[in-house]
């Protein structure tokens, strides 16, 4: 066994080393996820001062889909992204592909604000109707 020191500096916080990989922007970001209950170590939810070690697997949750990594170094400084992919294995399934979505109401560049007319065939098109609720004026007076 190692000494006390040296299994010290084989371990570190959870949210100082998911900043320090890049798993998230900011440490504080990355300790409010842990706050949040979105971070899970070995798949305990954990605190922001948990103890990471080589071997656990940190699960992190970024907006709709989760990051599984497994710690294969822990590190304290925030280090450039090459060396942040050797501080862990992800095994996390991957993104979802983006959905291919047609441009709506997209204006040539130049074509300057739609015209009342434009934006009522626009407003037709996308089944939005009036914005007021009101029925449309017929342009006389009755």
């Amino acid at each position: 066994m190692g000494t006390v020191a040296e299994e010290q500096s084989a371990a570190g916080r959870v949210d100082s080393w998911i900043w320090s990989v890049r798993l998230a922007k900011s440490r504080s970001a990355a300790a409010t996820a842990c706050k949040g209950g979105h971070v899970r170590v070995n798949g305990v939810r954990v605190k922001p001062a948990h103890v990471v070690r080589p071997g656990d697997e940190v699960r992190v949750r970024q907006g709709d889909r989760d990051r599984i990594v497994v710690v294969t170094k822990v590190i304290a400084k925030r280090v450039g992204a090459a060396i942040a992919t050797d501080c862990y294995i992800d095994n996390s399934p991957p993104p979802p592909p983006r959905e291919m979505v047609a441009p709506v109401g997209r204006r040539d560049r130049g074509m300057g604000r739609p015209t009342k007319r434009d934006r009522r065939s626009i407003e037709k098109l996308l089944g939005r109707g009036s914005s007021s609720g009101l029925p449309e004026a017929t342009g006389g007076h009755e």
